[in-house]
């Protein structure tokens, strides 16, 4: 029976453990926060999943919450008009294929932990460096490094040919929240673009108490939507966050007259550089260690993909893993296995990293022709659950007035 050691407890490694424990191997899990930790602390992130990665949730039997979680069935997109409040230069929505969902991690983290132990899985609660990595690595055959914060975390080389940024593109920020308006129709991801400002999108979702929606923002570092650090209590926070839609977007500050926080510990804010991480650590005995998810793979939040990239990770490392039999895990085997997922994953980095920077004059073209081709819309609204699909129109402008043209005539000829 074949040993294997995950260092993390997050949407990545925890869901790897169970399925292979499941399948017969020994598994321990270490992670620095008991359940009760992680149910009791502050909200960690937004985690919005598309269907395909709610699928490996569901095929490995970790979805008890989903009659529970409201749906978000679609995405809809705005940009507000520079001079004239209250104007819109772009707006359009689209019904998802099939819905998405966002469940706190504060649910989710605590119950996979508390599954592992009791279906037989090594849960240590432990803090973990370069010693403890040498240690698991003397008692383990694989050593998965699925920890995506912190200082060890850093011991990975940054991949300069895959990381184009070094500091943070946004500044970042949670707000939970209960008594919000909900979108006329259907359920939905709502994305604003405010140029020269930021981001904010503000979906349904899962909490401790109950349905509620998570605000997100994301400012421009050192602009008008960077104040978070003066919001010191979450009733500041919360305030902050509602002057910044009253200020910029009346329409989203229209749903959010009665809202109140869920709970004092549903706030967050932050701010990390985007980056790529070579897979694999070798320790100074020689022995290796294999990144996986947020550890490897550090995505803005812009896009909504850090989970979904974490999950479809977590798919790949665990067919190659089930795949390897008796064989050895060896480096090659590692960084094969990642670049099975980097074949997706490139496609994820590069469309979130295209939207940190002002878009291309084909973007804005393609995302105002949106306005009037609900097909374009849709495969625009869908491409959330698998970002391939906005390739090679989304990145060659070329491609892209070709493929608006298409849509346009198929339009025309419906």
């Amino acid at each position: 029976m074949r040993r294997i050691a995950i260092v993390g407890g997050g949407q990545a490694g925890l869901p790897l453990a169970l399925g292979l424990l499941d399948k017969g191997y020994q598994v321990t899990v270490v992670t620095n926060r008991t359940p009760d930790d992680v149910c009791n602390g502050r909200v960690m992130s937004s985690q919005c999943m598309f269907d395909s990665s709610l699928q490996f949730e569901r095929d490995l039997e970790l979805n008890p919450w989903e009659t529970q979680c409201p749906p978000v069935e679609g995405i809809g997109f705005v940009v507000p008009h520079p001079k004239i409040f209250d104007e819109k230069v772009i707006e359009w929505s689209a019904r998802l294929d099939k819905y998405a969902q966002s469940v706190d991690q504060r649910i989710k983290m605590p119950f996979w932990m508390e599954q592992f132990a009791s279906r037989g899985g090594n849960l240590v609660i432990d803090d973990v460096g370069i010693i403890e990595l040498e240690r698991l690595a003397d008692s383990h055959e694989l050593v998965i490094l699925a920890g995506g914060k912190g200082e060890i975390v850093k011991l990975l080389e940054r991949d300069i040919s895959r990381s184009p940024y070094d500091k943070p593109q946004r500044a970042l920020a949670l707000t939970y929240v209960n008594g919000m308006l909900p979108t006329p129709e259907y359920s939905r991801v709502s994305f604003n673009l405010i140029p020269g400002v930021g981001e904010y999108f503000v979906f349904p979702a899962l909490t401790l108490n109950g349905p509620c929606d998570i605000m997100v923002f994301e400012g421009i570092p050192g602009g008008v939507m960077d104040g978070w650090r003066e919001a010191r209590t979450p009733q500041k926070h919360l305030a902050y966050s509602k002057q910044i839609l009253k200020t910029f977007l009346p329409w989203e500050a229209e749903r959010c007259k009665q809202v109140e926080l869920t709970d004092a510990n549903g706030i967050l804010a932050g701010c990390f550089a985007p980056v790529v991480r070579k897979p694999v650590l070798t320790l100074p005995s020689g022995q290796q260690i294999f990144g996986l998810g947020d550890t490897v793979v550090t995505n803005d939040p812009l896009t909504g993909q850090g989970s979904n990239n974490a999950t479809k990770a977590c798919k790949v490392y665990y067919e190659a893993i089930l795949a390897r039999g008796d064989k050895p895990f060896t480096a090659e085997w590692m960084n094969d296995t990642f670049e099975t997922f980097w074949k997706y994953a490139h496609y994820v980095v590069e469309w979130t990293n295209s939207l940190l920077v002002p878009p291309e004059p084909h973007i804005l073209h393609l995302l105002g022709a949106a306005q009037q081709l609900p097909a374009l819309a849709s495969t625009i609204a869908n491409a959330f659950n698998h970002p391939p699909v906005l390739f090679p129109w989304w990145k060659d402008s070329q491609a892209c007035e070709e493929y608006i043209q298409s849509q346009t005539i198929q339009k025309a000829s419906a």
